[in-house]
């Protein structure tokens, strides 16, 4: 049902869970731990997904707590639940108890974040655009807002789609190399002319580094090429389906 981090797990103070597609009761092209609150999926199963990983995570059902996002570099305050519409934004930090911060992905990737020193916590999705435009280092700005200090940061990025699965065109590639030059070395060779494979964990390591965080870590597991534990967004649009799961990680305080 989901999958933890034994570098995080050892912060004292810290729950999280990268949870999986596994111990849910979607079904289909959901099936079936289906938590994303905008995909097509029955409503109900949804709830009741989420309920679940809510109890696992040790908070009550309406405090695993989820943002709209919009692949922004955007970042979200969190001190209970929403009391109306989820904003929009890409990543959340809190240091209120009882409350779960989840992040949904399917492919992008998914990064907790966690000083438990100041008992401060965040997480992001970090898409190419989220990780290009600024989110890891606006997450962590808006954490020492509340107390954290980057350089005692522990950050972990969860199943994201990796380099073997992610081919893109030409215009993508001039967009990074047009930001740095040194952004080439995230592309890969291709079968396909013009065309590279995009090393996605590899440059958000990087705005890991850039952002001073201490510790980052990566679990390296590719959510493409893992079909029975993940979703993929790329992998649905290749079969031409209708829809996609979205995947839940999600990290609390106590």
């Amino acid at each position: 049902m989901f999958i933890t981090s034994p570098d995080l797990a050892h912060e004292p103070g810290i729950r999280h869970a990268f949870f999986t597609r596994e111990g849910g009761v979607s079904s289909d092209i959901y099936a079936s731990l289906n938590g994303g609150l905008g995909s097509n999926d029955d409503k109900a199963h949804i709830a009741e997904n989420r309920a679940r990983m809510a109890g696992q995570m040790g908070v009550e059902r309406d405090r695993l707590v989820s943002v709209h996002q919009v692949h922004s570099p955007d970042v979200a305050i969190v001190t209970g639940s929403w009391p109306a519409e989820r904003p929009k934004a890409d990543a959340m930090v809190s240091v209120a108890h009882g409350v779960a911060l989840g992040v949904s992905t399917a492919d992008c990737g998914p990064i907790l974040f966690a000083d438990s020193e100041a008992g401060v916590i965040g997480a992001a999705h970090a898409g190419w655009k989220g990780a290009f435009t600024g989110i890891i280092g606006s997450t962590v700005t808006e954490m020492e807002k509340l107390g954290a200090r980057r350089e005692r940061i522990i950050a972990v990025l969860g199943p994201t789609i990796s380099a073997a699965a992610y081919e893109v065109g030409p215009e993508f590639i001039e967009r990074f190399k047009g930001e740095n030059a040194t952004f080439a070395r995230f592309f890969h060779a291709s079968e396909r002319p013009a065309h590279a494979m995009f090393d996605l964990p590899a440059f958000i390591a990087q705005r890991a580094q850039e952002a001073g965080i201490g510790r980052f870590y990566d679990l390296a597991l590719c959510t493409y090429g893992d079909e029975a534990r993940f979703y993929s967004y790329r992998r649905t649009t290749h079969r031409q389906e209708a829809d996609y799961g979205r995947l839940i990680s999600a990290i609390a305080l106590g």
